[in-house]
């Protein structure tokens, strides 16, 4: 495989990170080896999964306590009984 570059590399990270369908068996090939070879890129693949991992976890949904969520619940079914 020939290598790819940085800018190729870089521009096309996000897709190859997660692995999207766009990038063909041999353009993903390509970027891995790349990165493999390149500590500059093997940065930026860093901060890009630091980055969308911190993401995800502050996206994550809170559970409810269980007494409130019972509470709204019963909240819910009286309203919907007098309507």
């Amino acid at each position: 495989m020939s290598d790819c570059g940085c800018d190729k590399a870089r521009r096309d990270l996000e897709a190859y990170l997660r692995g999207a369908i766009e990038l063909c068996k041999t353009q993903h090939t390509d970027i891995k080896e790349h990165i493999d070879r390149c500590p500059s890129c093997q940065d930026e693949v860093l901060v890009e999964r630091t980055l969308t991992e911190a993401i995800q976890r502050s996206c994550r949904e809170e559970v409810a306590p269980e007494q409130l969520r019972d509470h709204v619940l019963a909240q819910l079914r009286a309203a919907h009984t007098v309507s």
